[in-house]
């Protein structure tokens, strides 16, 4: 089973990005780089503001240096996705 990442729209997390208590799984998405418990909880970062800056930077892929993206890995795609489930509320 995959979790999809509320910052991104990337479908390949292996937990979900907050457990049942509440707390982040702390696992770090491949593609943004948010790490969750982390990220926000102890850096103060919001799912749309960690995304605006990703998406500032050009989306790249966040772990080239220790995994390849997947073929056919398509940023602008996982956003629309993430939109049209109603998890990315704001900027793209």
């Amino acid at each position: 089973m995959t979790f999809t990442c509320p910052v991104c729209g990337y479908a390949g997390l292996s937990e979900p990005a907050r457990l049942l208590g509440g707390g982040g799984s702390h696992q770090i998405c491949w593609s943004c780089g948010f790490e969750f418990g982390v990220s926000d909880d102890d850096l103060g970062y919001t799912y749309e503001s960690w995304r605006a800056e990703w998406v500032a930077r050009g989306m790249p892929w966040d772990s080239a240096g220790i995994r390849p993206a997947p073929a056919g890995w398509d940023p602008a795609r996982q956003l629309v996705e993430l939109r049209n489930a109603g998890n990315g509320r704001t900027e793209a």
